[in-house]
Order: structure tokens, then C-alpha cells, then sequence
């Protein structure tokens, strides 16, 4: 059996289009702690995680800026464990399948916003018992081509959530400079204000003197 063009690009199309393995991406508010579930359906198959501390409630920076996390498999073992991240992006291979647990907690007595994300890279024709010597490479392509479709997706997302927090960390950075300003600008003002004050009182002070 020959695989024409045409058959090749609509079976690319309709497996872009039908794949369940989509980018799993949300943003949420912790206060203390939030934990997600992720169900890994195959052994072996290599999960993308990414996050990013998108904003603090902090007026200032603060020290304590930062979320750990704790990967967990479905019979408890921990897996990853990272603290005080700003942001990181990493993989590990499941070793087992079901639910995988990733625990956010924040240690900052301040809300932060944390764009997280998850993808669970599978070979879907692994899976495939087509025996046809023409047909199995073109499924072999389709699902190195799907897999590549989400890793881009994946990493744009992480470029997104990084730019984006830079953008807010900028605009913090730009509103404290012109408060700065304007508070020395005020003591500036106010110092200038009080030696007026007081070379006037000197010299009143010497006039009088001078007239007795």
C-alpha cells in the first residue's frame, strides 16, 4: 500500500486536531499552599513541567519571594522537590502510571500568581498494531511531528509566563524609581523651605540686634 501526499498531510492534520495529549496550563492565587493532579496513562512516558511566580501582592519586593514544589508518583514517593523558585522548568520520566501530585507551597506572607503548566510526551504509535511496512513509518512521523508541535507549544508558554512577569517586575521597578523621585524631590523641597526659613530668622535676629 503507497501513502500519497495528500493522505499524508490530512492524516498529519487529523492527528493534530484529534490528540488527547494536549498542554495542560493554569494560573492560580496561593495563599499557603495548592496541590494539581496530572493522571499519567502510560509507564514510561516523559512528563514537561514548567512554572512561573507571575506576581507578588508585595507593595516591595520581598526576600521571600518564591514557591516550593513537590512532585509526588501515585504511590506517594516524591519525585522532585525544588524551594524558593522564582521559576524552573524540568521533565522526569514516569516510571509508573495514575495520578502524579505537584504541591505549590508559598512561604511569603504575601499572595502570588503562578502560571503552571504540564505535558506528557507519548508516542501514541507505540500503541498502533497496523502491520503494514508502509503505514507504521507514516504513523511514526505523524507522532514525532505531534510531539514536536506541543514542545513548542510547551516552551512558548513558559517564554510567555517569564516575559510576562518580567513585564510586571519592570513596571513595579518604574513605579518605585518615580515614587523615589518624588519623595526626594519633596525633601529636596522641604529642606530648601526650612533654610529659607532660617537664614530669614538669622537675619531678622541681626537686624534687631543691630538697631539696639
Amino acid at each position: 500500500m503507497k501513502i500519497g501526499f495528500q493522505e499524508f498531510v490530512a492524516a498529519i492534520l487529523l492527528a493534530f486536531l484529534c490528540c488527547p495529549n494536549a498542554v495542560f496550563g493554569i494560573r492560580f492565587v496561593i495563599d499557603r499552599e495548592e496541590c494539581f493532579s496530572h493522571n499519567v496513562k502510560y509507564e514510561g512516558d516523559t512528563i514537561h513541567v514548567s512554572f512561573v511566580v507571575i506576581k507578588s501582592d508585595s507593595t516591595w519586593h520581598s526576600s521571600h519571594e518564591g514557591v516550593d514544589l513537590v512532585v509526588k508518583g501515585p504511590t506517594g514517593d516524591q519525585i522532585q522537590d525544588y524551594r524558593d523558585k522564582i521559576s524552573d522548568k524540568f521533565e522526569f520520566v514516569a516510571h509508573q502510571k495514575g495520578v502524579h501530585r505537584f504541591c505549590f507551597s508559598n512561604k511569603s506572607p504575601y499572595y502570588e500568581t503562578v502560571d503552571f503548566d504540564v505535558h506528557e510526551s507519548h508516542f501514541t504509535y507505540y500503541d498502533q498494531h497496523a502491520k503494514d511496512e508502509h503505514f507504521n513509518p507514516l504513523l511514526e512521523q505523524i507522532s514525532k511531528l505531534e510531539e514536536a508541535l506541543y514542545n513548542i507549544q510547551f516552551e512558548q508558554h513558559w517564554l510567555e509566563a517569564q516575559t510576562e512577569r518580567q513585564a510586571i517586575v519592570n513596571e513595579a521597578m518604574s513605579k518605585r524609581a518615580v515614587h523615589k523621585a518624588i519623595y526626594e524631590s519633596a525633601a529636596l523641597i522641604g529642606a530648601s523651605v526650612l533654610q529659607v526659613y532660617l537664614l530669614r530668622h538669622l537675619f531678622e535676629r541681626k537686624l534687631g540686634m543691630s538697631r539696639v
